[in-house]
């Protein structure tokens, strides 16, 4: 069977979900041999939505850019935010290598000097009384670490978290999270998870309109009130759609949750350690929560990492195994997150991540003047993104346009990721340059050009 014929019978068959674009894009631009390994790819991978098939393969990483079999180099606008000091950073690669040859694994009931060296630094970095660290092989494993902690602190085990939201792939982190992809078809979920609206004007059942009213914060409190045992609010402190939260949402939530008796888990495991310009992001808005869960760039890009990091107060499950993993202490990875850290600060890449926020920003606000297909921007540091609509107007969601758009950038040389169907969601290395930012801002007006007005 022909490669052409045979995307058209595993459309047909239901096997996997191939756009007319995505098809398209295939044929123009696979070798022989990169269809050949994706073949392969997708006959001994269990098939599943987002990941299997895959739609290229890639030979190396490095910086801002990710790089193809046949030599086609793509700005990583998207990085499943693990990028935050770009791939394969020496600093990083240097401090592995070490690592390995000196202690490459720690086995359970013994610890290791990075791992000790990086809990301090976390509880150092974390803001307030935030300085007690489990680390975890994943974000999805620590986000659930979290749950157990609140259950065990507040004798309580339901949940307030958002619609839209995503905290990870397993059964008790879809039970919190609201991507309908994720929930529907999983059979019974984890009791006790109760949903609310997320801080997004522009799609509120409050009717906000251009601008939030706080009408969600408030109507957390009600839960909370009605509810009367809700163990903890679990939240991305900024969604990674990305909408941002007016700066007194999260002053209101942490003020219901003291009033009711809730813990604030805060999830910023895409977006902690300086994407949006600060080293965690709740301090943009002057509160502590009382834990926060991290990860992704927490390896370097290299690992899967991910931490817990909890008040002081909440140091009260001894006899309880909240992480209990395998690799919860792995020195090579704790090395990475150490060198990842002393990357962000040597290099200032805080102020690097703000500053190249704000001028992306701008360049994207003139796109939104020129093309009505634009209906928002927003960002915070380099966690950025572009609504498309098909009217402003209906706010009906551009989703082909939007596909399109991603398709043409794929061909252009840059790559991101499309949220909800319709949000160009753009998330760079903090270390970007201003000249890889201005190639990736040209890919993305040229791409624009081409949609309908």
């Amino acid at each position: 069977m022909s490669d052409d014929k045979r995307l058209d019978h595993l459309r047909s068959e239901g096997d996997i979900n191939i756009s007319p674009h995505r098809a398209q894009w295939s044929r123009e631009s696979i070798d022989a041999e990169t269809r050949h390994l994706l073949e392969a790819d997708a006959r001994y991978f269990l098939h599943q939505s987002l990941s299997t098939p895959c739609l290229n393969v890639l030979r190396t990483c490095r910086g801002s850019y990710i790089e193809d079999l046949q030599g086609r180099r793509l700005l990583d606008f998207h990085g499943n935010n693990v990028h935050q000091v770009g791939f394969s950073h020496p600093k990083i690669i240097d401090a592995i290598t070490r690592q390995m040859k000196d202690l490459s694994f720690c086995t359970r009931r013994y610890t290791n000097i990075p791992a000790i060296e990086l809990a301090k630094k976390l509880s150092q970095l974390a803001p307030g009384d935030l300085n007690r660290v489990l680390f975890a092989p994943g974000g999805t494993s620590a986000i659930g670490m979290a749950l157990k902690l609140a259950r065990a602190a507040t004798g309580r085990f339901k949940t307030i978290s958002m619609w839209d939201s995503f905290h990870g792939a397993s059964l008790d982190a879809i039970s919190l999270g609201g991507e309908a992809i994720f929930r529907q078809n999983a059979g019974p979920l984890l009791p006790g998870c109760e949903h609310v609206p997320p801080p997004d004007n522009r799609h509120c059942p409050f009717n906000c309109g251009v601008a939030c009213n706080l009408n969600c914060a408030d109507y957390i409190e009600y839960v909370l009130e009605k509810e009367g045992d809700i163990a903890a609010v679990i939240a991305e402190t900024v969604r990674s759609t990305p909408f941002i939260p007016p700066l007194d949402y999260w002053k209101r939530v942490r003020a219901a949750c003291d009033k009711h008796g809730a813990l604030l888990i805060l999830d910023e495991i895409p977006h902690c350690l300086g994407r949006t310009g600060k080293m965690f992001t709740i301090e943009h808005y002057g509160v502590i929560p009382d834990m926060l869960v991290i990860g992704k760039g927490l390896g370097g890009g290299v690992f899967p990492f991910a931490a817990l990091i909890a008040r002081d107060n909440l140091n009260i499950a001894a006899e309880k195994a909240l992480g209990h993993y395998t690799h919860e202490k792995n020195p090579v990875a704790c090395a990475a997150a150490l060198a990842t850290i002393e990357i962000i600060e040597s290099e200032n890449l805080l102020k690097n991540a703000a500053e190249m926020g704000d001028y992306a920003l701008a360049q994207m606000r003139k796109m939104m003047d020129n093309f009505q297909i634009i209906c928002d921007v927003r960002g915070l540091g380099l966690l950025m993104g572009i609504e498309l609509v098909k009217n402003r107007n209906t706010m009906e969601r551009a989703k082909d346009e939007a596909e399109t758009l991603m398709y043409y950038s794929l061909s252009h040389g840059l790559n991101f990721k499309l949220t909800m169907g319709n949000i160009v969601t753009l998330t760079p290395p903090i270390n970007i340059s201003r000249s890889e930012m201005d190639s990736a801002l040209n890919i993305l007006r040229d791409g624009l050009k081409t949609l309908p007005h």
